[in-house]
């Protein structure tokens, strides 16, 4: 059990004065939230994924395949997936390299932790925190044998009328130092991906992995005398926005700490403002790839972009004691 600092203690309440609440749910395996305005949240326990997001009018922010698995047999393919402590496929001769791709904090049953609420001027809910934790003891044997590292994990997510909050505690809970990688892995929903641009990572470096990958199927696969893979280089950056007309599959490194912006047909989708999330990952597939995901309906690779917040670059040491948190405010227009 994850224990969940701060944890309020109840106020008495008036029956007769109390005014609009925030709608706490939590059943099947899902916690979700409405504030009185309207916004609404829902968390799934498998991973602690965020399924769903909407804004007071009820429109749908993130993207979930129509065939995503939500019964806990695997990962979501949509939401925002957790990408912990290792990002991709782990790397060989590494202490994380018997564990699954993108970690285990995705596929693993999380617990919910409770709720904080914080009233507006009228006296109503006017956001809502929802906490989620997962500790070493709760993955499954077969994860703690290939990671036996010592961690605890607290994820709270606040919902607002402004946007959605979501932070990530890391905390080492064992004697030994370890190092980790993590990113929040967001499916952002869209009408169309070739009407998208995004703004914000102009200058900024990064790793394109499928160049890299077309590269290494040129070269036949080609191994440095190492045993290795080649690793892919940084690219030299363009001064110019994102827009998306392949498969796209990009590591930004060190972006700067403004806002990434989203565009829809040129009017303003999203933004996200980051705090110790240095890099951001684009990402979709493409009607090709797509089409080999047994997890993704026909098309629906033209509904999303993932823009998504990480520490990747390299890794974050973590002393015995100490704990690492990082977060992403987004909103929706």
């Amino acid at each position: 059990m994850v224990e969940r600092g701060h944890k309020p203690s109840n106020l008495p309440v008036s029956p007769q004065t109390m005014a609009p609440q925030a709608r706490i749910t939590n059943e099947n395996g899902r916690v979700n939230a409405t504030l009185p305005s309207g916004e609404f949240v829902e968390v799934l326990l498998h991973g602690a994924t965020i399924i769903s997001w909407k804004t007071a009018n009820g429109k749908e922010n993130l993207f979930v395949s129509s065939k995503a698995r939500l019964d806990g047999s695997k990962a979501v393919r949509g939401g925002i997936p957790i990408v912990f402590p290792v990002f991709g496929p782990p790397p060989k001769n590494h202490a994380t390299s018997e564990l699954p791709q993108h970690g285990l904090a995705r596929t693993s049953h999380w617990e919910y932790l409770g709720k904080t609420s914080s009233e507006s001027t009228s006296g109503g809910d006017s956001s809502v925190k929802l906490d989620f934790g997962l500790s070493s003891e709760m993955v499954g044997t077969d994860l703690q044998d290939h990671w036996p590292e010592k961690f605890g994990l607290t994820y709270s997510v606040t919902l607002s009328p402004q946007g959605l909050e979501t932070s990530l505690q890391v905390s080492n809970v064992g004697k030994s130092t370890w190092e980790f990688q993590v990113l929040l892995h967001t499916y952002l929903r869209v009408d169309n991906i070739s009407d998208v641009i995004i703004q914000g990572l102009e200058a900024t470096p990064f790793t394109d992995k499928v160049a890299f990958a077309e590269q290494q199927e040129a070269m036949k696969n080609e191994w440095e005398p190492s045993g290795s893979p080649a690793a892919p280089e940084r690219t030299t950056p363009s001064m110019d926005v994102i827009s998306i007309k392949s498969e796209t599959d990009r590591v930004y490194h060190n972006a700067q700490d403004g806002p990434i912006r989203v565009l829809h047909k040129g009017s303003p989708r999203f933004e996200i403002v980051r705090d110790m999330l240095g890099d951001v990952v684009v990402w979709n597939p493409w009607e090709k790839k797509a089409a080999g995901m047994n997890d993704m309906g026909e098309g629906e690779w033209k509904n999303f972009v993932c823009v998504e917040a990480g520490s990747v670059s390299s890794w974050t040491k973590l002393e015995s004691g100490e704990t690492w948190e990082a977060s992403q405010i987004m909103k929706a227009f």
